[in-house]
């Protein structure tokens, strides 16, 4: 493991004085949110439907809510969010630990729910998403360790009768003198002091915790089997559930047979259910996954999917691939700065044209939802990352009010995305089976379960993209003119972040990571599509498609005009704060690599990338080639750009994780098909991820900031495909414009 030395960084520190907040409460999904807005007292005062909040006073400010001390020291922080693997939980207790001054041996960490205090304080949704945990709870969780320390040190001072300014706070002990009192001791009378407004956060030089790696406090229950996720969850008198959903999607069973089915020992009941997007099919409930699994295979239905569309992949791709030789929706800003008129004159041109296939999220915890429905409450345990609008449809499909849900966030066994449906897909179909049930008589908590296969069979995925470019450049490299158009499915239109995401009909995902970091005259179109295929976000999202258009056409250009693809990038990238933090990031990469200054084995060549997503820039050097007609990653140079970096030990592993789940969309039958409206693929066999001798040294070194930080879940994806390709181009002399890649 090598991580750069770190700076304790004053810039990311919330000095003394800092101005206080306005805040209004806001509805969001029919559950009570917050959200930040930049309002002065005034205006504050006179906005309709506001309620005024003082500092400390807001939800998400309050410390008894994401804190708790036993009588013996034993301190538990709950996380706002879901974690899937990201260390989210351990990162947000370091933040608060370590202004708490906390007895970190002594920390535990737990999930919150869908209730106010557990929104993102700075978009006012109960979202884990967009790499944004840390980023926007960064300071949130410094207050309130800040704030809980203040009300233990108001306590101490009312016990011993002294002035809070004469104790101090270490270790989780709280001393004046020669007197003592643990934060065990002081806790209850500390959560009865008022909630101060100002707290004056640590100097960074003073932080003990934050900014130094950490091992994850699940560390231990991860690696002996023990850490519970939402699949495991057990309640008296628990059913388990599997439904028989149709092959396509939307359709409706038109009849079934379940005589053979409730003839399987432990099968308690077999009831049609409504699904996700119109469709119904038929739960099969039991004493257990594998009684339920029976039951359903036993199950004869007979499928309606005559009014429903059946997308095929072939017909799709040829359809696409007309559409990109066409002008679409003109996205807005700077993209359309082009003079086409150049285009036709310029002396050097390129043209090219690529395929991204239709991706599961294939998380190693396929869906699971647990449902205790009563007449007055419904309290539901599932891995959620978006707990609020979930809630929201419960209440819709259960018939019950917002304040009756409880959704208790479980720990996830991976999710990319697919934990965040915003129709709340799986958990009403979980309700749905509950109300069933209820309707039959059987009042019991029902878990429902999806295998690898349903999940596979019947997801959401990344959307299918084609992208074709034409581009004119000069001797020198530099560009003339760029036309690219984009050919994809929205995953934004219908959602509640339709009316923010999507501009002049364009979706803003589709589009992001083109052109930046490099200054040139593009003018950018997309065609968006229509198909019965349910698409969501994937992993880094548009990243996922756009780094390895740009960063492979780029080092083309590099390659066509006799530059050095490092030195011909650097000249590219922009001179404001965003391109040095680009150069920073390559350069470290570079430095660490030894491109350019040592001897690669025969065969082997230099591949580099660059990209920026969700604020965080990650560069990649790789040393790759071709062995018998396959590829071969040795290394991997990671530089990443997050601006400060609260946990480096996470950062590692996440930039590690996502080359590794990068580097298996290059493999050979990494893609969702569908034939007849029928998804083609069913689990690892035939959807491959990567297998540890595949796997390559990824190396990951962090450039020091005192800037504040930036969110790391996803950065680490986008620019490793591309990095491959273009060392494989090196190898074989042949450009990939295809994934997953076809060398042959």
């Amino acid at each position: 493991m090598m991580i750069e030395k770190y700076l304790s960084p004053s810039a990311a520190v919330a000095q003394p004085g800092m101005p206080r907040r306005r805040f209004i409460t806001m509805v969001v999904g029919g559950v009570m949110g917050v959200a930040l807005l930049p309002l002065t007292a005034s205006q504050a005062a006179n906005h309709p439907n506001h309620v005024y909040i003082p500092p400390g006073q807001k939800p998400s400010e309050e410390p008894a809510a994401f804190v708790t001390i036993a009588n013996d020291g034993t301190t538990t922080v709950l996380c706002n969010r879901m974690d899937m693997g990201q260390g989210i939980e351990t990162a947000l207790a370091m933040i608060c630990a370590d202004e708490l001054d906390a007895d970190w041996s002594k920390v535990k960490t737990g999930f919150g729910n869908q209730r106010a205090q557990f929104v993102d304080p700075i978009m006012g949704i109960h979202l884990t998403g967009g790499s944004s945990n840390v980023k926007n709870s960064y300071i949130q969780y410094r207050e309130l360790g800040a704030r809980t320390k203040a009300m233990l040190l108001a306590a101490a001072a009312k016990l011993w009768k002294v002035d809070a300014k004469t104790l101090k706070a270490e270790n989780g002990v709280v001393i004046g003198g020669t007197r003592r009192a643990t934060y065990g001791e002081l806790f209850d009378a500390a959560m009865k002091e008022p909630i101060p407004e100002e707290v004056t956060l640590k100097n960074a030089k003073d932080f003990k915790l934050i900014g130094k790696p950490t091992g994850l406090k699940v560390s231990r229950a991860k690696a002996s089997g023990q850490q519970k996720y939402g699949i495991d969850v057990s309640l008296p008198g628990l059913l388990t559930a599997v439904i028989a959903r149709p092959p396509v999607f939307g359709a409706k069973f038109k009849t079934f047979d379940a005589s053979s089915a409730l003839k399987v020992k432990g099968v308690r009941a077999v009831l049609p259910v409504d699904l996700d997007r119109g469709a119904r099919g038929i739960a099969v409930i039991a004493d257990g996954y594998w009684p339920a699994k029976m039951g359903r295979d036993a199950l004869k239905i007979e499928w309606d999917t005559a009014g429903v569309d059946k997308p095929d992949t072939v017909a799709l791709l040829k359809q696409y691939k007309a559409l990109a030789k066409t002008e679409g929706m003109l996205a807005t800003g700077n993209p359309m700065r082009a003079d086409m008129a150049k285009l036709a004159s310029a002396p050097n041109t390129l043209n090219a044209e690529f395929v991204f296939p239709y991706l599961n999220h294939a998380q190693m915890e396929p869906i699971a939802c647990t449902v205790d429905l009563k007449a007055d409450s419904c309290n539901v345990y599932t891995a959620s990352q978006m707990p609020g609008l979930d809630a929201a449809a419960i209440a819709k499909a259960s018939g019950l009010k917002p304040e009756q849900i409880e959704i208790h966030v479980q720990m996830a066994g991976g999710g990319f995305g697919r934990r965040a449906v915003p129709s709340s897909e799986y958990v009403v179909e979980a309700v749905n089976v509950a109300k069933a049930m209820n309707a039959a008589g059987k009042s019991v908590p029902v878990k429902v379960v999806r295998s690898r296969e349903d999940d596979m069979k019947a997801g959401y995925y990344r959307p299918l993209v084609v992208h074709r470019a034409e581009i004119g450049y000069d001797k020198d490299g530099t560009v003339i003119a760029w036309r690219h158009q984009i050919v994809s499915q929205s995953i934004m239109r219908g959602t509640a972040f339709e009316s923010v995401m999507i501009k002049d009909g364009v979706d803003g995902s589709t589009t992001e990571g083109m052109r930046e970091p490099y200054n040139l005259p593009m003018r950018l179109s997309v065609h968006r599509t229509e198909v019965n295929v349910p698409v969501l976000w994937w992993r880094s999202v548009g990243g996922s498609h756009t780094a390895f258009v740009m960063e492979t056409l780029i080092d083309e250009i590099a390659t066509a005009t006799s530059q050095d693809p490092v030195a011909y990038r650097m000249k590219l990238i922009g001179s404001d704060l965003k391109g040095a933090r680009h150069r920073a990031a390559l350069q470290l990469a570079v430095d660490r690599s030894g491109y350019g200054k040592k001897t690669l084995p025969a065969g082997m060549h230099w591949g580099v990338a660059v990209h920026e997503s969700f604020e965080s820039v990650v560069a990649y050097v790789v040393e790759a080639g071709v062995k018998d007609g396959k590829a071969v990653l040795s290394n991997v140079t990671a530089g990443v750009h997050c601006n400060f970096c609260v946990n480096p030990r996470t950062v590692e592993a996440q930039v590690q994780g996502a080359a590794l789940q990068a580097l298996a969309t290059t493999l050979p039958g990494h893609a969702i098909t569908f034939k007849d409206g029928v998804v083609e693929q069913s689990n690892f066999h035939d959807f491959p991820p990567l297998r540890m001798p595949d796997a390559p040294l990824v190396s990951v070194h962090i450039v020091p900031s005192d800037e504040p930080p930036k969110g790391m879940g996803e950065p680490g994806l986008p620019p490793l495909a591309p990095a491959l390709a273009n060392a494989l181009r090196r190898a074989t002399g042949k450009p990939l414009r295809e994934l997953p890649f076809k060398l042959a």
